[in-house]
């Protein structure tokens, strides 16, 4: 069982990003970390920490139940994107164990399904 993310425009021929929950669990886990602070200490992930105190782009992404709730806007995917590309190109430049390779593969994908999202106007949705 896992989550997909998709372009919210109907066409099933689109390109999406999947992962197990324990996957989405690390890799937002990951993204946080390189933000900045540490996402078990959030509220909503365990902790206390108010979502108020954070300041990144990203927290649409990383605040957001595995699936369902409400669908990212095009506005919301193009400034994630932004972000979430230049933390792959950073994370790339480490180099690194093959869970950061793979945590790079996924960013990448996830970014392809953001600037479709954008391209045409429509959410992206969490199932």
């Amino acid at each position: 069982m896992g989550l997909v993310l998709f372009p919210g425009d109907g066409d099933i021929s689109s390109p999406d990003v999947s992962w197990s929950y324990s996957g989405f669990a690390a890799f937002r886990r990951r993204v946080a970390e390189t933000e900045g602070f540490v996402l078990s200490e959030m509220r909503g992930f365990g902790g206390e920490r108010p979502w108020s105190e954070v300041s990144t782009p990203l927290e649409p992404l990383l605040d957001h139940p595995d699936d369902g709730g409400d669908d990212l806007s095009p506005a919301e995917c193009a400034s994630i994107q932004v972000r979430l590309e230049a933390i792959t190109d950073q994370w790339a430049r480490e180099g690194g164990d093959p869970l950061l390779q793979h945590h790079i593969e996924d960013a990448r994908q996830l970014t392809v399904v953001l600037r479709l999202c954008i391209e045409r106007g429509v959410p992206l949705v969490f199932l």
